[in-house]
């Protein structure tokens, strides 16, 4: 077995079979540019953890552009990298102490010298893992961020994490068809997984005698309907900040929940979370499995900021293929589509098909259906706060662009604000808005029997 020791005495050979190591390439071993030297030592500044059923984070924040190498080792499974450049102190050894015990893939953490100017991390892992390691440019209040997501070895089907809900469910019989057959819209996964087994495509029948064809009728949802709820931002990507300190990720995640128990709890209605946790989704993976769960419609819920604190008031909006309809929803739309580069994505270890669902692919009927129900939930939620703009706005929103489900953006109100920010954070208006966008959701609905979209 390879030996993970912190000195470099311990190094495995790269002959020995136990050891996976990395060759330097764009899909395995991220092989930083080493960067010239500085009269300073680099260090760590702050390290961070963010533990997640789909995925472990780990961030390591620099001042200085670093060299990494990585490599995984099994029995016991165990991820290694090495940092060059770097001496061990003592904010590298807090990594250890935050490591939680609910943590799905990270049983511990050692930190070590391992030689001069590389410091070594060893992660004892609970499961395999499909490991992800890049770094990001400095970007808003963070400096360099060397990113370790361990990812697990078979990726997770969203439709199966709705299978697995364990309350009764309308829509079970019809999900379960769902992930039985091949689907136009793929898992989402990175590089190094594999997809769980009722995702992949069934094998060829064997030859025999030919059968007449009959049509396989599509899944029908009668009169069931499911509605994809995505709480924006999220770990690394706080969103808006308010005055007193409220981050916008916590405030919509808080309104997500409460808005999927009203529709849980509405007959014939299911809802699925993009994110049911403090952690990172990145924008195409969020509509993607929108898609993947063939959700009937999309609602990213946000709390609106601006640069001067008086600004006020709720806002929907819609995609444009055409430019935004104002000044603001523009500015809207690039602050929101900027979410990748603040929560940190590295989109080469994506699935290509998966990434393609940020191609302008939407069409005037989900357009049309996206104005239609945000124009409803601006009216439901006009009764419970003032309105920012009283029609529909529209920009190039990232999040929006699935080319089947209509899809809208809701700004709950301005964070920024701090009479509204103080709003943001009481329950009492966090319940409000749940169910101002449940009857506009169930308004749509009941005025809308055909869907617009069918697979």
């Amino acid at each position: 077995m390879a030996d993970d020791s912190i000195s470099r005495k311990g190094d495995a050979s790269p002959a020995n079979p136990g050891r996976r190591r990395l060759i330097a390439s764009a899909t395995t071993l991220l092989a930083i540019p080493v960067i010239p030297r500085f009269a300073h030592a680099a260090s760590i500044v702050a390290v961070r953890t963010w533990p997640a059923d789909e995925y472990t984070r780990v961030t390591l924040e620099m001042d200085t552009e670093l060299k990494a190498e990585h490599f995984t080792l099994d029995g016991p499974d165990r991820l290694v990298v090495d940092i060059e450049g770097l001496t061990l102190n003592s904010t590298l050894n807090e990594l250890v102490s935050k490591v939680q015990p609910n943590d799905p893939y990270i049983g511990t953490v050692r930190v070590g010298q391992n030689r001069p100017g590389v410091v070594r991390l060893v992660l004892d892992l609970k499961q395999p893992v499909a490991p992800q390691v890049f770094t990001l440019k400095p970007i808003g209040e963070y400096k360099y961020r060397l990113v370790v997501d361990l990812y697990p070895k078979v990726a997770q089907d969203p439709l199966l994490a709705i299978l697995d809900n364990k309350d009764p469910d309308p829509l079970a019989g019809v999900l379960e068809q769902l992930a039985q057959q091949s689907s136009p819209a793929p898992v989402p996964t990175v590089k190094g997984q594999a997809l769980p087994q009722t995702a992949q495509k069934p094998a060829p029948p064997a030859a025999s005698k030919p059968q007449p064809t009959q049509p396989t009728p599509s899944p029908r949802r009668s009169g069931n309907i499911l509605i994809a709820l995505d709480a924006g931002h999220g770990g690394e990507d706080p969103g808006a900040i308010g005055p007193r300190g409220t981050r916008e990720k916590d405030i919509v995640l808080s309104i997500a929940r409460r808005l999927k128990r009203l529709i849980d709890a509405t007959p014939g209605m299911k809802a699925y979370m993009t994110r049911d946790g403090d952690y990172f989704v990145p924008l195409h993976v969020r509509v993607q499995k929108a898609r993947r769960v063939k959700a009937d419609l999309f609602i990213s819920i946000h709390a609106d900021a601006w640069t001067k604190p008086t600004a006020r008031g709720s806002s929907v909006y819609a995609l444009s293929q055409n430019g935004a309809t104002s000044t603001m929803a523009r500015l809207m739309a690039q602050r929101e589509n900027e979410a990748d580069l603040i929560g940190g994505v590295n989109l080469g270890t994506h699935n290509a098909q998966v990434a393609k669902v940020l191609l302008d692919l939407s069409t005037a009927a989900q357009i049309n259906d996206s104005m239609r129900v945000g124009g409803k939930v601006l009216s439901e939620i006009g009764k419970i706060n003032r309105l920012h703009k009283r029609q529909v706005e529209r920009a190039g929103f990232a999040v929006l662009k699935a080319p089947d489900i209509p899809s809208i953006l809701v700004e709950t109100a301005f964070i920024s604000n701090p009479t509204e920010e103080q709003l943001l954070r009481s329950s009492k208006y966090q319940d409000q808005v749940a169910r101002a966008m449940l009857t506009a959701i169930r308004g749509y609905f009941n005025d809308s029997p055909a869907l617009a979209r069918r697979s």
